[in-house]
């Protein structure tokens, strides 16, 4: 038995202690260690997907089908920052993760405001409205100028006030562009769960791997919550969840081991406009090319 010489008749203690020590082992895997993923070549007119993170290392734990549309569509992933996060005394330190981390996946890299912008919240966009139009136009500024096929945000109840933020910062925005800019709208979810996701994308071993390796670039981040080693088992429950939330009550699961949950929508004629998809189930042996045109 692994990790305890107590007996018992339960086959699943060895399972649940192989969890246990794969963990523990790695705790002692030295964050930003790892050798940078190389940056694939892009096509000349590549189509850009913008990531809207409220904070650095968001960009890492939903960056499932980002790096998917990177490495088999071809697509320009940027990372736009938000935030730097609320400590000022951390954000310098936070930009140079961030850069690392970005680096290692080959992701482009851009803020809103240098410095990060502040009061990103629910809250400000009622209570401060100058403050609000100001991040709203620059933030449409930097979509009008980057025209992105895709971008990803959060989705509206994402329970952290900057994650819900940072939702309706990009949904204002994109209010006043004008009529004829169109994309594909993809929000993501972390600290708060959706209850209409339409959308379940499998990531591979080495592609999970990457991820975690990158989100160990936020070494002040991780030091204090190693979430970068519990990334595994939270797409593992992402499996569990979506296999029902994005497919029907009662439906079989996918054979897939790692999985992150989506919403996918399309933005056009200045609104939102649901998406149905045919399969919500997104193998990481299936292409994408189809799935975001």
């Amino acid at each position: 038995m692994i990790g305890s010489t107590r007996k018992t008749s339960n086959p699943f203690v060895d399972f649940v202690s192989l969890h246990a020590l794969l963990f523990r082992q790695g705790k002692t895997l030295k964050p930003g260690k790892a050798s940078p993923v190389p940056r694939p070549k892009l096509k000349p007119g590549a189509p850009v997907a913008l990531n809207f993170s409220p904070h650095p290392d968001d960009e890492c734990i939903v960056g499932g089908l980002p790096l998917r549309l990177q490495r088999e569509a071809g697509y320009k992933i940027i990372n736009v920052a938000v935030t730097l996060g609320s400590k000022p005394a951390r954000r310098r330190t936070r930009l140079k993760e961030l850069t690392h981390a970005c680096k290692f996946l080959g992701w482009g890299l851009e803020q809103i405001k240098p410095g990060g912008l502040e009061r990103i919240t629910p809250t400000a966009r009622l209570q401060e409205p100058e403050h609000w139009e100001t991040a709203v136009r620059a933030t449409a500024t930097l979509i009008w100028r980057h025209k992105p096929r895709t971008i990803f945000l959060p989705h509206v109840n994402d329970w952290h006030p900057t994650h819900m933020g940072t939702h309706w910062l990009v949904m204002d925005a994109l209010r006043t562009l004008p009529a004829r800019f169109n994309c594909t709208l993809v929000e993501n979810e972390f600290w708060g769960q959706m209850t209409a996701p339409n959308l379940l994308v499998e990531s591979s071993v080495n592609d999970v791997a990457n991820l975690i390796a990158a989100l160990a670039c936020h070494v002040g981040e991780v030091k204090r919550n190693p979430y970068h080693l519990r990334l595994p088992a939270w797409m593992m429950d992402n499996v569990r969840r979506g296999a029902e939330l994005t497919g029907k009550p009662g439906s079989s699961a996918p054979d897939f081991t790692f999985g992150t949950i989506y919403r996918l929508g399309k933005w056009r004629s200045q609104e939102r406009q649901d998406f149905s998809m045919k399969n919500p189930f997104i193998a990481a042996a299936t292409g994408l090319k189809s799935l975001l045109g």
